[in-house]
């Protein structure tokens, strides 16, 4: 019997849970796109359709799953899926799988998630898309202290693991 991997939300997000407007990010910050990479390298990321348009292509290193309603639809360089529970079976056998987006994903999986590997960005930002509200009690915070990226953002990488 196959041990279920650890589910992984990856997100950044600016007060208010934002985390994007008309499909992008209200933002620019490298250093967390190098922290993403860095979380997600080798491991299967599953995402919305939306948010694989948004990127534009597959994820270099990383198995890519991309669930999507539209029967036909297909791209290089991803596997197709039609729900998160066939994602999560395509992407079984691994020690850890990373949902990264969006918003609708992020409602669906976090019910399931073992993990949170968030960005929290202080910035106010008007947005269309945000990341779901958790209960902080069933969650174990470990927080980064803030930083300041280049370009003036004040941000900070917080790890929380679901609470036994």
């Amino acid at each position: 019997m196959s041990v279920r991997p650890t589910l992984t939300l990856v997100a950044a997000m600016a007060r208010g849970n934002v985390i994007g407007i008309a499909n992008t990010l209200p933002w620019h910050l490298p250093e967390d796109l190098k922290h993403f990479k860095a979380v997600t390298l080798g491991k299967p990321v599953i995402m919305g359709r939306k948010t694989f348009d948004s990127i534009g292509r597959a994820l270099p290193g990383r198995l890519n799953i991309v669930i999507t309603r539209q029967s036909e639809w297909q791209h290089e360089g991803v596997t197709v899926a039609h729900s998160l529970e066939e994602a999560l079976a395509l992407a079984a056998n691994v020690d850890e799988v990373c949902v990264i987006g969006g918003a609708e994903l992020y409602r669906q999986a976090l019910p399931l998630a073992d993990q949170l590997r968030l960005t929290h960005i202080e910035l106010e930002v008007a947005g269309d898309a945000t990341f779901p509200a958790w209960r902080d009690e069933e969650w174990q915070a470990t927080s980064q202290p803030a930083q300041t990226a280049a370009n003036g953002l004040v941000y900070r990488f917080v790890d929380y693991r679901r609470r036994a």
